[in-house]
């Protein structure tokens, strides 16, 4: 399976993670480190994909999911070590298609990747 992810999150250390894995898996990784990046990217290309991060400067991820979403019809897997109830809920009313909680397997977030994916163009 291939296909374009967009990582965003302002920990590079996670980035590199995911992208490593992701990589491995065949899909091309691109990467933001924050909201507002992600916008500029996402005005720019096309993803099939994006995996982010809720708790950043500037934009959180929830923010950037909306923006993201006013243009762009792409599947969002929110990143956060914010994991109650309430804020998954919410990611899910803000449009996300899942929701991982950090600390996350990178090898369960492929596969997660890998179903979103693949619902996303039984759709299209």
């Amino acid at each position: 399976m291939s296909g374009r992810i967009l990582v965003v999150d302002d920990e590079e250390k996670i980035r590199l993670i995911i992208r490593k894995y992701g990589e491995f898996e065949g899909y091309e990784i691109d990467e933001a480190a924050n909201g507002m990046e992600a916008v500029e990217k996402c005005q720019k290309q096309d993803y099939d994909l994006l995996i982010m991060d809720v708790m950043m400067p500037e934009l959180d991820g929830f923010f950037t999911c909306a923006a993201i979403k006013k243009t762009k019809d792409i599947p969002v897997i929110m990143l956060s070590a914010r994991g109650e109830e309430y804020d998954r809920i919410h990611g899910f009313e803000c449009g996300v298609d899942d929701y991982v909680v950090k600390p996350f397997s990178p090898k369960e977030l492929m596969m997660r990747a890998k179903v979103v994916m693949s619902r996303q163009k039984t759709t299209e």
